[in-house]
């Protein structure tokens, strides 16, 4: 599955806006407006990710 549809799936569930979304997971407040635009993002950014969204659906207490 795409990375910007699952993106698009966590802040519709959690209600987070894109620039928070971007800002804590990899520190790029414009990052899902650049994905939306169709940057590419490297490995390890979308391992990144991946791994805030796990630790988002676990309870981790930084995202919000």
């Amino acid at each position: 599955m795409s990375l910007l549809i699952d993106i698009d799936r966590f802040l519709r569930k959690s209600g987070m806006t894109p620039t928070s979304f971007g800002r804590a997971a990899v520190n790029d407040p414009r990052f899902v407006f650049d994905l939306r635009r169709g940057r590419t993002p490297g490995p390890g950014i979308r391992a990144r990710t991946r791994a805030f969204i796990a630790a988002c659906r676990n309870g981790n207490a930084r995202c919000g």
